[in-house]
């Protein structure tokens, strides 16, 4: 899988892409990450890529050419699977989305600044818009690294466990179970016998009823969402 990041500051995202996970990814060649600066593609020799919006209002907006100039570049170089913008006022990033672009080739993560982007850019050019929650950053550059961790982790080969992605929360709109390690027993807090006892089919069992207590308490919503599967 290839993505490029599209954004005003290059240095704010490029470190989590530098340990742990996505590092193991691109050591691998299973993924390859370019980050793109719009300075590159600015208006003038002064960098200028934004400028105050029509109509009035505070806050500065990202102009169109730069963000054209950028684009057009890349689709002249590859063909993309998705075109993707990080921003708040769109549907939230979730597992199953996460899991669709998993198996896409050739991705674009368009990063939001300031007040955002000129809305041509999102009619002409963005294929999907993904928010990671209902707030607001100061720049969509957290999101896409997000993104990029939620998606990358989950190409057949990058996680040590295969089967380790397959049993997340979200997965199957359930909670992961609560997860224990040595010692059984620490300063008289106890793992679930159940967890000891050697019976596999008897302990997924335990997981599953965990799972939905969990879920019940924490995102009842999400067993809302089966319910409305079903129907």
């Amino acid at each position: 899988m290839r993505i490029d990041i599209i954004t005003v500051s290059p240095e704010l995202i490029q470190s989590p892409f530098e340990y742990s996970i996505l590092k193991r990814a691109q050591d691998k060649g299973l993924a390859q990450i370019h980050f793109h600066s719009l300075r590159d593609y600015a208006i003038n020799k002064y960098g200028k890529i934004d400028d105050y919006q029509f109509g009035g209002g505070a806050g500065m907006v990202l102009m169109m050419e730069p963000i054209d100039k950028c684009i057009s570049k890349l689709m002249k170089e590859r063909q993309y699977d998705e075109i993707i913008y990080m921003t708040p006022d769109a549907k939230t990033l979730d597992q199953s989305a996460a899991n669709q672009l998993s198996s896409k080739e050739n991705l674009i993560i368009l990063t939001g600044h300031y007040k955002g982007v000129d809305q041509r850019i999102r009619d002409k050019f963005v294929t999907l818009e993904l928010s990671i929650g209902d707030y607001v950053l100061s720049g969509g550059e957290l999101a896409a690294a997000v993104l990029c961790d939620a998606v990358i982790r989950l190409i057949p080969g990058v996680l040590g466990d295969e089967t380790s992605a397959l049993t997340d929360s979200f997965q199957d709109n359930l909670l992961a179970p609560p997860v224990y390690t040595r010692p059984a027993d620490y300063k008289g807090m106890k793992v679930p016998d159940i967890l000891l006892s050697g019976n596999f089919p008897k302990i997924e069992e335990w997981r599953h009823q965990e799972a939905i207590k969990r879920t019940n308490l924490i995102r009842p919503d999400l067993l809302k969402i089966d319910e409305k599967d079903e129907n």
